[in-house]
């Protein structure tokens, strides 16, 4: 169904299909297409808005019975690493970052498809060929990187293995970690907590105040990782607020306290090039 606000842009919602995160509920998405020469203004709000980027789409869960999907973000100036994250740090201390244009190779892919069968055989992407892959790293109409971390060479080589990648967009107030992935024989490094730190890093180095991480769901072992960086922020009510308790997020939400689709849909601010059109 579509839903649309005067001049611009539309928005539609998803079929409501099994939720990837918790047993039992159901989820559905707001999205509007991402074109145009309004592309880079409209990624910039509604990013602050909880919505996330997946190629030529903005999304965000508008679940009917649910409101437990909770967009995140770090605020760079008051991050403190805890303990063992830095030790994740000092443990990937031997990595070497690569920062390029979107552009999808097939040392990417196969670390991606190695990443996959071990964490997410399950997933909606599990069935992902490479030329899908190629389009989810390719098709990005706003700024984006394709960060990359090697490791040292084997064996006296001259090639340094690709262990992690992260597709990162640049929004105006932050750092975007749209999807990342890594080797799965390095997860007993926490090699993926150090490329949210390096994130952090870039971020700061760069003047931008946020990072931000994608959704954080409470009840979901996937997604609990996200809670342990300090100086965290969901997108909850309308608002960013400081994440406090996580145990006091449990996404429950009573059928008749969820706005009607059309209803968010007119709460949502657009940026002024569009808005004034």
């Amino acid at each position: 169904m579509r839903h649309t606000r005067p001049l611009a842009p539309q928005f539609y919602v998803t079929a409501p299909q099994p939720c990837p995160y918790l047993p039992r509920r159901m989820e559905r998405k707001l999205f509007t297409a991402l074109q145009g020469e309004s592309a880079e203004a409209l990624n910039n709000a509604l990013s602050k808005q909880g919505f996330r980027r997946s190629q030529n789409v903005l999304y965000r869960p508008a679940c009917a019975e649910c409101t437990a999907c909770l967009s995140a973000r770090i605020r760079v100036t008051d991050f403190t690493a805890t303990r063992s994250q830095r030790k994740a740090r000092n443990r990937n201390a031997d990595l070497v970052r690569h920062s390029a244009s979107p552009w999808a190779t097939e040392e990417q892919y196969e670390l991606f498809r190695r990443y996959l069968d071990s964490r997410h055989a399950d997933g909606g992407m599990a069935d992902m060929d490479i030329f899908e892959f190629a389009a989810m790293i390719e098709e990005t109409p706003v700024r984006s990187r394709v960060i990359e971390y090697s490791a040292p060479p084997v064996n006296g080589g001259r090639n340094r293995p690709l262990v992690a990648v992260c597709l990162t967009d640049i929004l105006d107030d932050g750092l975007s970690m749209v999807y990342s992935f890594y080797d799965p024989d390095r997860a007993r490094l926490s090699v993926g907590t150090h490329v949210i730190l390096d994130h952090i890093d870039l971020a700061r180095e760069a003047g931008l105040p946020y990072v931000y991480l994608g959704y954080w769901v409470p009840g979901s072992p996937k997604m609990g990782y996200k809670a342990k960086f300090s100086a965290l922020e969901i997108y909850k009510n309308g608002t960013w607020q400081d994440i406090g308790d996580p145990a006091a997020h449990d996404g429950v939400a009573h059928p008749l306290s969820v706005a009607p689709i059309a209803e968010q849909v007119a709460r949502i601010t657009l940026p002024d090039t569009m808005a004034s059109r």
